[in-house]
């Protein structure tokens, strides 16, 4: 009898079927690593009394209860954490003399190993009808689905002189402009009573180099990625350093304009209001899937939008278009990492980001709220520019006569000036168009020169 006749749903072995003829007291990992590798993975089912051929030949009722027995001992003696199962038999003959035993492996909480001696431990990840040691990177990247990246308790001990760019982040956040102290972090869990950190608190330390940190920031000449590149820095290191200058590189390329007031002044009209990138970017850090290796946050600047994408799947149960405007609850997928962005007041355990943004655009028109675009393992938060407008009142204009025309309405970062012109580099276009402008008393810089802050504004004089 072939064992299809039994189970219909079972062709032949994969990742979650396996046959086993018996099972060997002698050298139980055999067996036993496909147990390990179903338990480190997403569950899946032995089958023993069936041949590799699929044949199943069965096991009288003496032999299931040895074969019961042998698991057991196995478990407790070799598996650790011991491994969750169920059992269920089907008869391969009329007489139900003899019984397929199917043994349920359930997934695992934590990171399974098998061990033989005190000092040799094996993770064992299932393949396609097999199971193989796991590399350093499985097991780094399995100890991250299991435990989540944030909550596991890490070997190193907290010294604030470890933690500066965490501390200087806090200062420059936090209303009071105060750092925290062991206390409160332990208050909050990021750190144990013992003075141990969280592995998420790890990610803010001095130094941090791992890849999972990337932010890869670009300023798009378009409206899509077949334009030129004019603008581009990869940041890594700490989350804390990585946010700060992720958020000043998107800063310096928000075009400002302005528009009269009610009593006939001017009010101060940014593309991206601070408060909406800074949430955006909070959000993408706090919720981006960090087991997913080689992958990392995108923000690309174009010319009417920002995308930033991050990694990792919708986590809530309706689409996003299904919940109404301002109101998308809040489930984290880093909760030691959202708990360090509250203690730094950019992050609310509240969940009230997505508000924060809708709140910074309500006074734009519908087509122009930020949105959440979902795609396979990725997520697309989405900020429309509030000053871009599809028919550009600089056409025909030289570019000398753009940037007049454009400052005119404010101060605006060279980056940006550079967008409205025809030069594909800074050099040329500094050399060719703004330092004759300079040159002529037309326009003048504010700030140095190699700041990323630093503004180009038209003579007063001039400015009508």
């Amino acid at each position: 009898m072939k064992v299809r006749e039994l189970f219909p749903d079972v062709i032949t072995e994969d990742t979650a079927y396996e046959f086993k003829a018996i099972l060997s007291s002698d050298h139980p990992v055999k067996w036993a690593k496909t147990l390990v590798g179903y338990a480190n993975g997403q569950g899946g089912l032995l089958f023993i009394g069936v041949s590799n051929d699929r044949e199943a030949f069965g096991l009288d009722l003496e032999e299931i209860d040895r074969t019961k027995n042998l698991i057991a001992l196995v478990n407790n003696r070799h598996i650790f954490p011991h491994i969750k199962y169920s059992y269920m038999m089907r008869s391969v003959d009329d007489n139900a003399d003899r019984f397929v035993l199917v043994m349920k492996v359930l997934p695992s909480e934590s990171v399974v190993r098998y061990r033989e001696g005190d000092f040799n431990e094996i993770v064992y990840v299932k393949g396609d009808g097999n199971s193989t040691p796991a590399t350093p990177e499985e097991i780094i990247s399995l100890s991250k689905r299991k435990y989540g990246v944030d909550n596991e308790t890490t070997t190193v001990k907290y010294n604030e002189s470890e933690w500066t760019e965490y501390l200087d982040l806090c200062q420059t956040f936090r209303n009071d402009h105060s750092v925290p102290g062991v206390k409160e972090l332990q208050n909050e869990e990021i750190v144990t009573k013992d003075g141990f950190v969280k592995s998420g608190f790890l990610m803010f330390k001095d130094g941090y180099d791992r890849e999972d940190t990337l932010i890869c920031c670009r300023l798009w000449r378009g409206k899509d990625k077949t334009g030129i590149v004019l603008d581009n820095h990869r940041f890594k290191g700490s989350l804390a350093a990585v946010f700060q200058k992720a958020l000043a590189f998107m800063e310096r390329n928000t075009k400002i304009g302005w528009r009269k007031t009610a009593k006939g002044g001017r009010e101060e009209i940014r593309s991206y209001p601070r408060e909406a990138i800074r949430e955006a970017l909070v959000n993408a850090i706090a919720h981006r899937d960090y087991a997913i290796n080689g992958t990392q946050i995108d923000v690309d600047i174009y010319d009417d939008r920002i995308d930033i994408v991050s990694p990792g799947s919708w986590l809530l149960p309706r689409k996003y278009e299904e919940y109404p405007l301002g109101s998308i609850p809040s489930i984290r997928r880093n909760s030691m990492i959202a708990a360090c962005l509250d203690v730094a007041n950019l992050m609310e355990r509240g969940g009230t980001g997505f508000q924060t943004m809708f709140e910074a655009y309500r006074d734009t028109e519908d087509s122009k709220q930020p949105g959440v675009f979902i795609y396979p393992g990725f997520l697309d938060l989405r900020l429309f520019d509030k000053l871009y407008q599809e028919q550009s009142p600089l056409q025909g204009l030289t570019d000398q006569e753009k940037m007049i025309h454009v400052l005119q309405e404010g101060p605006q970062p060279v980056s940006y000036l550079q967008t409205l012109s025809q030069y594909r580099s800074r050099g040329p276009f500094l050399k060719e168009v703004i330092n004759p402008l300079i040159d002529r008393g037309i326009i003048y810089r504010e700030g140095n020169v190699k700041s990323p802050t630093a503004v180009l504004r038209l003579k007063e004089d001039l400015n009508p």
